[in-house]
């Protein structure tokens, strides 16, 4: 893609987002994520073939219904209350239908079949947006809704999300899929929390994103897509193998690392809410999304792969890749606990 026409879409996905975020109006609400929606198609089709042209279409058909969805409820809301405004939504119909769509659009169980194929069918750096900026629009919604969503459907919504966000990376060997059940289980750590305290979301939100555009932007440097080519790491970057596993332990939320401040919170803000069970089973699969970024860091840190030279270090080039974010971001993803603290006074 030409930069003229890329700076154009990616303004247009990036003010999108925005007018969703400052908007207090159902129908400019609306058209931000039309705007966002549209524009992000080319970007997840920049490597022009089949397998992103299916992930386009999957991501464009499921959006579309989601829209529909929450015209739909904003329709039913306006009917019965004569008002646009984002704060009134007396009516349970309205709102559960606003909830499903939002859920389909941030890909949360059991709206979640498109997030692994659509993440996989694409570049990893539209993956990255994918994963990251594309989930701020719908989220920020949630958080302003939060006081007339069912706790109920929100709970269920929640456990389902964390369970297959676990189970359904158990078996993968594709970065970009393990990336997508990771956001998953993520995002149902978010959902669970928004009844009690919705502030907290948008910590957990802060911390996820930092974490996941420092780990695409590991696997990029490497250009690795699969746990076969990640394994190769320690032989060409050792010091980017010993990142990797920072971060990874960082995603499965070990302390002391950054990973841990939201789990820590939000475990904390159930059990003070009386959900103790619903705590300790989030915690207990929260051990399942461990295992698999145990088992990334053990193919790339722990174990050298086979190898007939005598000279384990590869001689290669200067990577030309641009790293300017990087230090920042693996230093956010793994080293904020000790501030938590401070964080908590922000947010």
């Amino acid at each position: 893609m030409k930069p003229p026409i890329l700076a154009i879409v990616m303004s247009t996905v990036i003010s999108g987002t925005i007018m969703v975020l400052i908007s207090s109006h159902w129908l400019t609400i609306w058209i931000g994520f039309e705007m966002n929606m549209l524009a992000i198609i080319p970007i997840l089709m920049k490597k022009f073939n089949p397998r992103a042209m299916e992930a386009s279409t999957k991501y464009f058909l499921t959006q579309a219904t989601a829209s529909m969805l929450l015209m739909l409820g904003i329709i039913i809301n306006l009917l019965l209350t004569g008002q646009w405004t984002v704060l009134n939504m007396p009516n349970p119909v309205a709102s559960n239908m606003m909830t499903a769509a939002l859920a389909m659009k941030l890909g949360l169980s059991p709206f979640h079949f498109w997030v692994p194929e659509v993440t996989q069918g694409v570049p990893m750096s539209s993956g990255m947006i994918l994963l990251t900026w594309q989930k701020i629009a719908p989220l920020s919604i949630l958080y302003q809704i939060a006081p007339s969503m069912n706790p109920n459907l929100l709970m269920a919504m929640a456990i389902m999300s964390v369970l297959v966000g676990g189970w359904g990376g158990l078996n993968q060997t594709q970065l970009r899929k393990i990336l997508a059940y990771s956001s998953i289980a993520h995002m149902g750590w978010m959902i669970a929390v928004t009844t009690y305290n919705p502030t907290l979301m948008l910590l957990n939100l802060t911390i996820y994103i930092t974490m996941t555009l420092g780990t695409f932007m590991l696997f990029m440097l490497n250009s690795s897509t699969t746990t076969l080519s990640l394994s190769h790491t320690w032989n060409k970057l050792p010091l980017i193998a010993s990142l990797i596993l920072m971060t990874m332990l960082s995603l499965g939320g070990l302390p002391p690392l950054s990973g841990f401040i939201p789990k820590w919170m939000i475990i904390h803000e159930l059990t003070k809410n009386d959900m103790a069970i619903m705590a300790t089973f989030m915690a207990m699969t929260a051990l399942l999304n461990l295992y698999f970024y145990m088992r990334l860091t053990y193919a790339t840190a722990l174990t050298m792969f086979p190898s007939t030279n005598i000279m384990k270090m590869k001689w290669q080039f200067e990577s030309t890749k641009n790293t300017t974010l990087l230090p920042p971001l693996i230093m956010m993803s793994t080293m904020l606990l000790p501030l938590t603290p401070m964080v908590l006074t922000l947010f």
